[in-house]
């Protein structure tokens, strides 16, 4: 199994999935969406009753929303994710307790009129825990009025998407096979046949008046440009089950180049520990 980047930015990524098949093609889809660990607001304490603001005014410590609507709200907030920083609460020295090195701390402290967004959401630590601030600053939260106010206290862990959706790192990840176009020599020179040359530049040119595939990858990646071409008389369009198109995004909480290197070394991992498990057998 080999991999061919084709584009790898900080929260997107397309590559090409080479010499493989469609069942390890499937296991690094599923790895992507739920095996990946990443930390996550999972507990939140409000403190209800009267809070002093900057102002020096008083406010209640009431929003317009359900206090458990706030709290999944936070869940789904993307946090920063240093895997080598940090571990699940299980297998933590501190037992599950809570300790820097398992959990992040944080709180927002906001008084209205005004909306509460993810920005507000304030790392405890001192300095060093300035890293660890939500990675989008403009996720509204809740929306404040006149006298209100919003204070609480949120704790971060680690987990995976196979317990909770929020701990899912990648969304959007799909993957198909890899395009095998083929081109009737003598129908390469019709018009109409020329003519999609313009529907996916990248992957296909105009050669001696003959139209040739400059790139089946590229074709694959461009939007409908399959899907034009196996309806025109003269190409045939067919798949190559041992190459596949794969694409995904992260949330942000690690890039997608992290994600992707922790997905194929899960899969070694769990790849070697079948093995050894047959062969103790």
């Amino acid at each position: 199994m080999d991999i061919e980047i084709i584009e790898m930015a900080d929260r997107k990524a397309k590559f090409v999935l080479k010499n493989s098949s469609p069942a390890m093609a499937n296991a690094l889809r599923r790895t992507l969406l739920s095996d990946i660990p990443k930390m996550a607001i999972d507990k939140v304490e409000f403190m209800t009753g009267k809070m002093q603001g900057e102002d020096g005014k008083d406010y209640e410590s009431i929003t317009p929303l359900f206090e458990e609507i706030i709290a999944h709200r936070l869940g789904m907030l993307p946090v920063p994710t240093d895997l080598e920083l940090f571990s699940p609460q299980s297998e933590c020295s501190c037992g599950g307790v809570g300790c820097p090195s398992c959990q992040i701390m944080y709180r927002i402290m906001k008084t209205g009129p005004g909306t509460v967004y993810s920005s507000d959401l304030q790392p405890l630590g001192g300095p060093e825990a300035e890293q660890y601030r939500i990675v989008d600053e403009f996720i509204p939260v809740v929306e404040l009025t006149a006298d209100q106010g919003i204070y609480v206290f949120a704790t971060a862990v680690m987990g995976t998407a196979k317990k909770h959706v929020k701990w899912q790192v990648c969304n959007g990840v799909g993957y198909m096979y890899k395009p095998v176009i083929t081109i009737d020599p003598d129908c390469a020179s019709n018009e109409e046949v020329l003519a999609c040359a313009e529907i996916c530049p990248n992957g296909l040119e105009v050669k001696g008046k003959k139209l040739v595939v400059k790139d089946p990858v590229a074709c694959g990646y461009t939007k409908g440009c399959i899907e034009k071409l196996s309806e025109i008389d003269g190409i045939t369009v067919d798949w190559d089950d041992t190459n596949f198109l794969f694409k995904f995004e992260t949330d942000g909480s690690m890039t997608a180049q992290q994600a992707l290197d922790i997905a194929v070394k899960k899969i070694s991992e769990e790849a070697r520990n079948f093995a050894a498990e047959i062969e103790a057998l």
